[in-house]
């Protein structure tokens, strides 16, 4: 009776220290706990004209080489585009440069692949600077950029600014038959 009762109780014991560990390892896969990456989270306002377009930067630390794409996807354009236009905000204090400065077709990235430029589209690019301090880029494509189902982007090529905060970019096109620029969204840039 003795050796019965010392197994069982052997048993248990071991029982238990499988146990436990399981159910103290297993139990963050059963809590699906969502962090937040930051501790304010910027929001558009729904109701106001602002339309959001998608763009990708590659860094957001202030003083860094930068990337950014700002995106023309086949859902932002109804009409051909004879012209485009980026107005950049008066604090994004960065020096642009026009060979640094890109008009491409460009596959936007996911989970399996990279934001990347498949082919540069023959462009003219002008940079504005206005004595307000405001700046904005002109892009002339040689050819009428088309409503299919391709993505376009706008590339620039900047170190960041040395303040950190939102910068809003806004996009504006000449559409096929007007000789006026429409409104065609915009994007935040965060710098941390």
């Amino acid at each position: 009776m003795q050796k019965k009762t010392k197994k069982l109780i052997f048993n248990i014991n071991v029982f238990r220290f499988l146990l436990i560990p399981t159910i103290l390892v297993s139990t963050p896969f059963f809590n699906k706990i969502q962090e937040a990456k930051a501790g304010f989270e910027f929001q558009w306002d729904q109701n106001s004209g602002i339309k959001r377009l998608k763009w990708f930067q590659k860094e957001n630390k202030k003083r860094f080489r930068n990337k950014i794409y700002f995106f023309l996807r086949p859902v932002d354009r109804n009409t051909e585009l004879l012209r485009i236009n980026l107005a950049i905000p008066k604090t994004f204090e960065s020096d642009l440069k026009v060979e640094k400065i890109k008009f491409c077709n460009v596959r936007i990235g996911g989970f399996e692949n990279r934001t990347k430029c498949i082919d540069d589209i023959p462009a003219d690019i002008e940079i504005n600077s206005q004595e307000s301090g405001l700046r904005s880029l002109d892009i002339y494509p040689y050819k009428p950029i088309p409503a299919n189902k391709e993505s376009y982007a706008i590339v620039l090529k900047v170190i960041n600014p040395k303040r950190s905060g939102l910068y809003q970019f806004h996009l504006y096109g000449q559409l096929k038959g007007n000789t006026v620029l429409s409104y065609l969204g915009s994007s935040t840039i965060r710098i941390d």
